[in-house]
């Protein structure tokens, strides 16, 4: 009888979930994939930051810890909100960051093991490859989310297309160069959708237009 009672006391028994707020992360993701870009596409349009030496270790320094771990965990975060174009986006990127920053990683060895052999270029090449392929997916998935994600994925596009091309080209300077400068807009870009959103998110005095799809 007191087994009964107990069960049917807490048949009636109504849990209320509590929804723990997470901030939106998209500023911080486009912001980290701001940064690295801008830095990755100086580097490769040889604007600034020196293509070789030097530049090489700031690169890795800002793809490995703010382009990619930063960058990785916002991915997470646009999980637990559901969002998963940004989640995609922002994850898979860090990701990408991560693993192009262990090839110049002088402890790691990869990139002293292959620089100075024919297959240089070619490796760089395939690895490019791979994320146009993937940006060209993400562009296509975006189409009907706002016209300032669609130019940053685009210029993505656009910029480690011709990155592929000038590696397979056997390092061809002018084609690096140009994929560094898509970049460099693609960067831009991405700071303006990163303070277009802060400022919806903190209801700011003015709103930037994002172009969003009907």
């Amino acid at each position: 009888m007191a087994q009964y009672a107990f069960e049917h006391e807490h048949e009636h028994e109504q849990v209320e979930s509590v929804a723990i707020p997470v901030a939106d992360p998209v500023p911080l993701g486009m912001s980290a994939l701001a940064f690295t870009t801008a830095v990755l596409g100086c580097f490769f349009a040889g604007f600034i930051v020196p293509s070789l030496g030097p530049g090489i270790r700031i690169a890795v320094s800002a793809a490995l810890f703010y382009g990619g771990i930063v960058q990785f965990l916002a991915g997470m975060w646009e999980f637990k909100k559901a969002n998963t174009m940004a989640a995609t986006i922002f994850s898979s990127y860090g990701g990408f960051l991560v693993a192009l920053a262990a090839i110049f990683t002088p402890g790691v060895g990869i990139f002293g093991a292959v620089i100075g052999t024919g297959t240089y270029n070619a490796i760089l090449g395939l690895f490019f490859l791979t994320w146009t392929i993937f940006t060209a997916v993400l562009l296509l998935g975006a189409l009907r989310t706002s016209m300032a994600l669609m130019l940053v994925l685009l210029l993505l596009f656009l910029g480690y297309l011709f990155l592929t091309i000038g590696q397979f080209a056997g390092g061809n300077l002018l084609l690096l160069h140009i994929g560094g400068w898509l970049l460099i807009l693609c960067a831009v870009v991405s700071w303006y959708t990163a303070l277009a959103d802060l400022l919806r998110a903190a209801h700011g005095p003015f709103q930037l237009p994002m172009g969003w799809a009907k």
